[in-house]
């Protein structure tokens, strides 16, 4: 499993196209020629990008439900509206299609964030709004994600 680092900012051109940022492209060396899965997030209004490997363990479990539950269906269903395969071409860009550009809010001004072992497409301005409504509360989320029952870190 590869893990990425780093945030990043960078220009979307008008047919969706992004420039990867070289220090994110020398993370992607090992999969840059491989094929991603874009998919839009579960929680946010942003888009997540898969190594082709890392999105086939997420299918392997997906795999697993029950499909004769309505809630299953339902959940993989939306789980995988929109999703697409994607490439990032010889000069280093990876096209957004126009679909999954609206539904994130994609404008000019785009990050690009690393979330353990994918990567996040985020609108500038909706990057920012969520990254400043997290650190209200994000001294408890941290404490309660990150902390065991007595109170220590989790090694």
């Amino acid at each position: 499993m590869q893990h990425f680092i780093g945030t990043y900012e960078c220009k979307a051109d008008a047919k969706g196209r992004i420039m990867l940022p070289v220090a994110l492209k020398k993370q992607l060396a090992q999969n840059i020629n491989e094929q991603f899965v874009l998919k839009r997030a579960v929680f946010n209004s942003c888009l997540e990008v898969y190594p082709i490997k890392e999105w086939e363990a997420m299918m392997e479990k997906v795999n697993q439900l029950n499909r004769f539950n309505k809630k299953n269906n339902d959940f993989i269903r939306r789980f995988t509206a929109g999703v697409r395969v994607v490439e990032v071409d010889q000069t280093g860009r990876l096209l957004i299609p126009k679909d999954l550009v609206i539904h994130a809010g994609i404008s000019k001004e785009v990050v690009i964030s690393s979330a353990v072992n994918i990567l996040e497409i985020w609108d500038k301005g909706l990057y920012e709004e969520a990254i400043s409504d997290a650190t209200v509360d994000f001294g408890a989320l941290a404490e309660e994600v990150m902390g065991d029952k007595d109170g220590d870190q989790l090694s």
